[in-house]
């Protein structure tokens, strides 16, 4: 039709170039409708015109009479027809495509015509046009790519230039063979390869693939794309983007474009594989099917003709990255297949699917190694980039299963050439590894043990460093670190990490690169707050240090500094194991060490190396620089702890060696080292030149050798370097004494002196502890030494200056003194023996501060000062209100001190005519106030002592002046809920918190008035429980405290007074809250507790439990202290029996409160954990419970029993319904009526009772009746071993199997009549149910640990009850609470009555189980344990249709929309659909079975959520248009033109069977309304109507399911017809 057209309009046109000319012409502003339609029409008359010969043009000019003499017109017509193209193309369209906005429908309507007549002009024109408009494109595109690069807008400059290509690129590729035309495509397949590495969009870099493709398409420019792409310029833009877009080209070019690729080209043949290697593990999930594709194609090609030949192979040192050998085809085939098979299946994401694919990559190994030759017969690369694909997964399950695989199969299997694996070990494992979530505990794995992967770790790393090369060692360990220290890591993670590290066996492998690199990684670990993980960490560094540094190129002054990043009190102390370990390397390697000193060893002879580079190290330390005034700052603390470090190990290793006399050769030595110490220590008092800097380094000095010396974990007495340098301090004691009274005292007056009066303080504390080990006796007198240092700080306090404006020496000297009364105080509180409150300076101390006005700030001083003063103290504007608030801070640890002194005459209330000595004391009132003040002035870490005069005075003054006290506490909580969980602050704090807020007598006052204070001390509760959730052991602090505070020791015995048992049933909820308490902490948190529980079970082992401070901060702790309180109840006393009735009161109603929770109760959520500790709590009271308590709870006891509980809590409830049945038979008739309530209401729950009468034995014991009591629990029985539910039956015929065994004893008469009955159902049970899930499960009751080994009274102990029986009943680990636990946390002691350990052995050997109805098999995990799998789940994935339409002519949206699809002649046109998702479901159908278009009524539809949740990204791959539904019709008609079959899918009087219609190849399916169907003014218009055929009763299918089952009926006839099949 169109062809006719452009005839009669070119046979009535007597010009056809004008005609040309005038349909190229319109105005600049005319609309672009206008525009494309003109230009349509030209570019019909110019195919029309391009299709006839010259003299049809000629005949047609001269109005259709042509003759024979009409050659020469013919000829000019056809070059002005030419003259016309030329002017059209290069003056019309390429201008039109620059300015045509192709993100617009119109504009990209006109730019598609505009292609058509630029590739006819060039047709009419021959090449040189062809050449022109390549050339001006190309231009235009290369300019367009540099302001692209230069982030400068270029619009649709280069789309528009790619059109124009699109339109010329064909013919220029048939002229290639002229210079002119080869220049030109050289110059557009360099721009469009630049264009694909460079383009910073996708959208360009996918248009320059197609028209890369089509130069590929003729051999001239086969050479230009093939050097461009894998020729030398490649590896320049070797980045992620161009490696998916390389991928996505060399994915769809034809056979014959790649596999000339040869091993001569190794350059060319090397990086095709790597950009293959790569892409198959590339982030981008298209980068990786395209990889895939190559690989398959590699495969299905002819592979001898351009793949490596084996011989080839050999002669390499190492296997190449692909090479095939005709003799082993198979084998070679079946292991890509399984290679390929494999990277697909982890395309799945998850777990379920992959995993049966990990025997496949085992059995690769097998083919890639040949173990006669001990290599590699493929490279370990395409192994590595299986586990390096798992590790990238975003599946956290996935990468775990791969980590674990690839540690395991490394150790069983020995790898040629590790060292191709240490940069993948390096790199991917590494970053596997440190994820946190990978060292969670697996099932089955007790608390406490080390992680599977932390063992395999360690395995894999030992493993893999051995069998490198010695010569690779050094560099991959060196290496290994180095990555530790690129990038963040978790606690858990580097521990084990280190660990891992610690246990490589020794080998010299590193110098000081390595130690230093080692020093970072502990940096690493300082991040975190886990202090024990921190210093567990440490130590396995310091051991890695020990085991790998090279000691032949180290000095001493290397290992002291390495050693200065570890911390003592965290990791490095003295008295552990870590210690000697690194006493004893010291020791060994000490003639090996490099020489770090140049010292005559010739007058050293004898002595070791250490020895002499400590002396020399200690006499370098003391040699300080001359200093130029007094008014120096402090040296660094770094240089004093490093030397005190050494002498103490240098000390340590002499008295190590096996010497006859090795005490007296270690004290000889140590005397050598400290010599120069001690005789500093001696002119401190003497020598007045001494420059400060030196006297600060010798006390710091002595101060680290005091702190380091001291051990934690021996006996004092038994440590002679400690022993020695205690009598070697003590004399010089008293040269010590006399120079630190004279700094305090005068000479301290700027402000950098203040850390110098805590350096002298701090000396002062560890001297008076020396003295009170060694005696008091035996050094100088600390009394006098106190008393001269409380008179003079005395004086000085009281001096008042005569001018207005203080000097700064004067206020500096005032805060020094008032340090120095503090630090007097506190050693006054703490060294009793010392007997200092004779002193009349002591007395003078207290009155001087009783009086001295409260919170008086220092006044600032005034810059009158030499300048040398003012330039020192520079910051002190800045500064001052920190040395003020330290000032106050001192003072009140002062007034704390006074106030404990004398707590037992403060007043309650104040007394104004009663004579005041001591103001502080007799002024509680004002006292209180005054600390509620300076609570506003002190930072929060120095808010203690103001806590502690707040525990004194808050008690006193309750009574009288209840509102100060409660606004005192809650002042208190405010600042301890804003601190931060730091060691050193917030723990402190809040155990003087508690102390003063939990007093007994806060708490018996309170309680008494009921008021306020009462209500707010419920408050604080509550908000600590709260804040235990996020503080872990802050509820644990109040449940210890005042558990502590309740028991009274009378005599030997640790019982309960009945003051402390008012203030419990006071505060009964707090009891019952910590009887009940434990977080259900996230799996972080739960990570977190786990690898502490292994570290601390590690003991002594590890150096960090002793170098850490032990706290009590387990949540089970809070539980334990209220089981010991309760244990320590006397069940004979009223208010004890009381206190438990209220309890136990209190403990059901929260039973019943949560078993009528609508939250879900499912095993060990919190709801079952509370009611499982609830019901523990019950048993443990059980032995203190009397007739007339278990009277008044019994019926909530079985009322418990009648609820749905789950396993351990069912267990525990039967087991003290047992208890209390066989101490009390008289309450039988109750437990009778239980099986009386209606089948309702039982059906639960009747197993319960059931299951109590298993254990009728126990009950039977204290009766006197039993036979009477046996044929009751008979009949009740034998009622229920007919119950229609089977668990029912399957507990009655236990309970009367249980109960016959005890008749059988008794032999009685009176069981005759019912013998024949019971025989009978017992008979039918072992006999009948011999097959199926009923025989199993009747073994399996009868093997329950219920059932067949629990003691309902021998079992009875603290173990069974919280360890024992949770064990047993599936509840999650972090509920079973140990024995040792109970011994371990002392502060509360165990009642002696209650037995803590089971007597009985069976129980413990039992395995973690419980029965279920449910057949679990005969073995639980029978699919995992095979070889290898005969099927595996797998994703279809069709390559082979997946070529890209080649069809430049296409605007570049629709191009790239397109790219990748296959050529399908289906159109499905859901127009009528109206809901999104039935159309979601629609696009993803179409996508998958190739459909070419999908028709909506409104685009909208593809931002819905709906239809994108269903669509799962098909329509980015699937043409998808718009066509509303009132223009459908038209739309029909026009496909009709086309060609197109119209279907409709609709039931009517005609319509055609599904399964006997033939689908036209150009087909389009209709489909109608999800209610209407298709209406009536459509159907006919339709060709033909198409139905399902039905069976069942539902008239109509979705709409979605029957377009699904016509796209396949389509799709799977053109299969068919493909293969030539009927």
């Amino acid at each position: 039709m169109e062809a006719v057209l452009a005839d009669a309009l070119l046979a009535y046109c007597r010009d056809p170039c004008a005609l040309l000319l005038e349909l190229g012409t319109w105005d600049s502003g005319a609309p672009m409708l206008s525009v494309a339609e003109k230009l349509e029409t030209l570019h019909l008359l110019l195919r029309r015109l391009s299709e006839a010969p010259p003299q049809a043009l000629s005949r047609q000019e001269a109005g259709g009479t042509a003759t024979n003499d009409s050659e020469k017109q013919s000829v000019d017509c056809w070059a002005l027809l030419r003259k016309t193209a030329r002017e059209l193309a290069l003056g019309r369209c390429l201008p039109l495509l620059r300015e045509a906005g192709l993100q617009e429908l119109e504009g990209r309507r006109a730019a598609r015509a505009a292609c058509g007549v630029l590739r006819h002009c060039a047709e009419l024109c021959e090449i040189e046009l062809a050449v022109r408009v390549g050339g001006a494109a190309a231009a235009e595109m290369e300019a367009a790519l540099v302001e692209m690069l230069e982030h400068i807008e270029v619009g649709s400059r280069v789309e528009a230039a790619f059109e124009a290509l699109g339109a010329v690129v064909p013919l220029l590729c048939v002229s290639a063979e002229t210079a002119k035309t080869r220049a030109v495509l050289e110059r557009v397949a360099r721009t469009a390869l630049r264009l694909l590495r460079q383009a910073p969009r996708e959208a360009e870099a996918v248009v320059a693939v197609r028209l890369l493709l089509v130069l590929s398409q003729h051999g001239d420019t086969l050479q230009l794309v093939s050097d461009g792409l894998l020729g030398g310029e490649a590896e320049s833009g070797s980045d992620c983007g161009y490696l998916n877009r390389s991928l996505l080209l060399l994915s769809v070019l034809p056979e014959r474009v790649l596999w000339p690729l040869s091993t001569r080209d190794t350059q060319r043949y090397g990086f095709f594989w790597q950009l293959v290697q790569e892409g198959l593990t590339s982030a981008d999930c298209l980068s990786r099917k395209r990889a895939r594709h190559l690989l398959s194609r590699a495969l299905e090609a002819n592979l001898h003709c351009m793949l490596m030949a084996e011989e080839e192979q050999r002669r390499l040192h190492e296997p190449s990255l692909f090479w095939w050998s005709a003799e082993k085809n198979d084998e070679l085939l079946q292991f890509w297949e399984n290679y390929i098979l494999i990277m697909e299946t982890l395309e799945a994401n998850q777990i379920h699917v992959i995993k049966p694919v990990f025997p496949k990559l085992s059995n690769l190994f097998q083919h890639a190694v040949c173990k006669e030759k001990d290599c590699w017969l493929f490279h370990p690369s395409w192994l590595i980039s299986i586990y390096k694909r798992m590790f990238e997964s975003e599946n956290k399950t996935l990468v775990k299963e791969g980590v674990h695989h690839f540690l395991e199969f490394y150790e069983a299997t020995s790898f040629p050439r590790p060292q191709a694996f240490s940069e993948f070990v390096i790199g991917p494992l590494m970053d596997a590894v440190a994820e946190s979530s990978l060292y969670s505990r697996s099932s089955g794995q007790l608390i406490g043990t080390c992680p599977l992967l932390g063992k395999k770790l360690e395995k894999f790393l030992t493993t893999f460093v051995l069998s490198l090369p010695e010569a690779d060692k050094g560099s991959f360990l060196l290496q290994f670190i180095q990555k530790i220290t690129s990038r963040h890591w978790c606690a858990v993670p580097l521990l084990f990490i280190c660990k891992a590290l610690a246990h490589i066996p020794a080998c010299r492998v590193w110098g000081l690169e390595g130690l230093l690199a080692l020093r970072e990684v502990m940096q690493c670990t300082m991040i975190t707050h886990q202090i024990l993980l921190r210093g567990a960490a440490q130590c396995y560094l310091l051991q890695t240090a020990m085991n790998l540094a090279d000691v032949e190129t180290l000095t001493f002054t290397d290992i002291s500094n390495f050693l200065m990043a570890l911390r003592s009190e965290e990791s490095l102390c003295r008295g552990t194991i870590l210690w000697k370990q690194l006493c004893d390397w010291l020791h060994m390697n000490d003639a090996c060490f490099k020489n770090s000193l140049i010292c005559d060893h010739s007058t050293h002879q004898g002595r070791s190396s250490l020895s002499i580079y400590v002396q020399n190290l200690v006499k370098a330390y003391l040699k300080a620089p001359i200093s130029k005034g007094d008014n120096s700052p402090m040296p660094d603390w770094y240089e004093a702890k490093l030397v005190a470090t050494m002498i103490l190990l240098a000390s340590d290793v002499e008295l190590m060696k096996k010497d006859n006399d090795k005490e007296n050769v270690g004290h000889l030595e140590m005397k050598c080292f400290l010599h120069p110490l001690l005789d500093g220590l001696s002119k401190l008092s003497t020598n007045a030149y001494l420059s400060t800097v030196k006297t600060d380094k010798i006390l710091q000095l002595l101060l680290k050798l005091l702190q380091t010396a001291s051990i934690k974990s021996s006996n004092v007495q038994d440590d002679a370097v400690l022993n020695f340098l205690w009598d070697s301090v003590m004399s010089a004691a008293a040269s010590v004494w006399e120079f630190i009274l004279r700094r305090l005292t005068s000479e301290l007056s700027t402000v950098s002196d203040l850390d110098r009066c805590n350096l002298y303080l701090s000396v002062l504390s560890e001297m008076v502890n020396v003295c009170s080990h060694i005696g008091w006796k035996r050094g100088p007198s600390v009394q006098r030494f106190i008393f001269s240092l409380v008179n003079a700080s005395l004086q000085n306090l009281e001096k008042i200056s005569d001018e207005k404006e203080p000097k700064l020496g004067e206020q500096i000297q005032r805060v020094v003194s008032m340090a120095s009364l503090s630090a007097v105080c506190e050693i006054t509180a703490q060294e009793r023996e010392l007997q200092l409150d004779p002193l009349d300076a002591l007395k003078v101390l207290i009155r001087l501060i009783s009086f001295v006005p409260l919170n008086q700030a220092l006044k600032k001083p005034c810059y009158t000062e030499e300048k040398s003063s003012l330039l020192e103290d520079s910051t002190l504007s800045r500064g001052w209100g920190k040395i003020v608030a330290r000032y106050i801070h001192d003072q009140w640890v002062c007034i704390s001190f006074i106030l404990r002194k004398y707590h037992n005459i403060v007043p309650a209330k104040e007394d104004k005519d009663h004579e005041i000595f001591l103001h502080v004391v007799q002024k509680p009132v004002g006292t209180l106030q005054s600390a509620l003040e300076v609570l506003t002035i002190l930072p929060s870490d120095q808010v203690l002592p103001v806590f502690c005069c707040m525990k004194i005075l808050v008690p006193k003054l309750l009574d009288s002046a209840e509102s100060l006290c409660i606004q005192a506490i809650n002042f208190a909580w405010k600042i301890m809920s804003s601190l931060s969980n730091t060691q050193m602050i917030f723990w402190p704090n809040l155990k003087a918190f508690v102390q003063f807020v939990f007093d007994g007598d806060v708490l018996a006052v309170a309680a008494n008035r009921n008021g306020q204070t009462y209500s707010k001390l419920q408050e604080i509760i509550c908000q600590m429980i709260e804040m235990s959730a996020t503080k872990t052991g802050v509820f644990n602090v109040v449940m210890s405290y005042c558990c502590q505070s309740w028991i009274t020791p009378i005599s030997n015995d640790d019982r309960i007074s009945l003051s402390s048992l008012s203030n419990a049933r006071d505060y009964i909820e707090l009891i019952s809250e910590g009887c009940v308490f434990g977080n259900v902490f996230r799996k972080d948190q739960r990570l977190i507790q786990d690898v502490c529980a292994f570290i601390e079970n590690l003991g002594d082992d590890c150096a960090a439990n002793i170098a850490t401070k032990s706290t009590n901060r387990d949540d089970h702790y809070v539980r334990i202290c209220a089981i010991k309180f309760l244990c320590l109840l006397d069940g004979s006393n009223m208010s004890h029996k009381m206190f438990i009735k209220d309890l136990l009161t209190k403990l059901l109603d929260k039973d019943e409160l949560v078993s009528k929770s609508k939250i879900r109760y499912y095993v060990n959520s919190l709801q079952h954990r509370i009611k499982n500790r609830l019901w523990q709590t019950l048993l443990v009271l059980f032995p203190k419970l009397d007739e007339n308590i278990l009277s008044e709870i019994l019926d909530k006891i079985f009322q418990a029993g009648l609820s749905n509980n789950q396993a351990s809590v069912k267990y525990s409830i039967e087991w003290i319904i047992i208890l209390i049945l066989h101490r009390y038979p008289q309450f039988l008739n109750k437990f009778w009526d239980c099986f009386c309530y209606g089948e309702e209401k039982l059906k639960t729950s009747i197993c319960t009772f059931l299951s109590v009468l298993t254990h009728f034995n126990t009950i039977l014991e204290n009766t006197r009746d039993q036979v009477q009591l046996l044929k009751k629990a008979l009949v009740v029985v034998l009622q229920w071993c007919f119950n229609h539910n089977f668990s029912v039956r399957l507990y009655a015929l236990i309970a009367l199997k249980k109960l016959w065994t005890i008749c059988k004893r008794f032999g009685a008469e009176e069981f005759e009549a019912l013998a024949a009955v019971i025989e009978s159902s017992l008979q039918q049970v072992e006999n009948v149910q011999n097959t199926g899930n009923a025989k199993k499960n009747w073994q399996r009751i009868q093997d329950h640990f219920f059932f067949s080994t629990f003691h309902p009274l021998e079992d009875f102990s603290l173990e069974t009850i919280f360890y024992t029986l949770p064990s047993l009943s599936e509840v999650v680990e972090e509920e079973w609470i140990s024995p040792c636990k109970f011994t371990r946390f002392s502060d509360i002691p165990l009642g002696s009555a209650f037995q803590l350990f089971n007597s009985r052995a069976e129980l413990r050997d039992l395995k973690p189980s419980d029965w279920s109805q449910q057949d679990i098999g005969s073995t639980t995990n029978e699919t995992d344990i095979q070889s290898d799998w005969t099927d595996i789940q797998k994703k279809i994935i069709p390559w082979k249709n997946s070529v890209p339409d080649m069809n430049l002519e296409l605007v570049y949206q629709v191009r790239s929309a397109k790219l990748g699809k296959s050529k399908s002649s289906l159109i499905v046109v859901a127009s009528l659909v109206e809901k999104a998702t039935n159309l979601g479901g629609l696009c993803r159908t179409c996508e998958i079975f190739g459909a070419s278009t999908l028709v909506m009524g409104n685009l909208a539809y593809v931002n819905d959520k709906q239809f994108q949740y269903l669509s799962v990204s098909a329509e980015q791959w699937l043409p998808v248009i718009e066509v509303k539904p009132p223009q459908l019709l038209n739309f029909l008609h026009q496909k009709k033109t086309e060609g197109y079959t119209v279907i409709g899918v609709e039931q009517t009087a005609k319509s055609s069977n599904l399964t006997e219609y033939s689908f036209p190849v150009k087909s389009l399916l209709l489909l109608g309304n999800e209610r209407e169907g298709i209406p009536a003014k459509l159907i006919h218009h339709l060709d033909v109507c198409v139905e399902i055929p039905q069976q069942g009763i539902i008239r109509s299918l979705n709409v979605h399911v029957s377009g699904a089952l016509l796209i396949w009926e389509y799709t799977r006839q053109q299969i068919m017809k493909n293969k030539g099949l009927k």
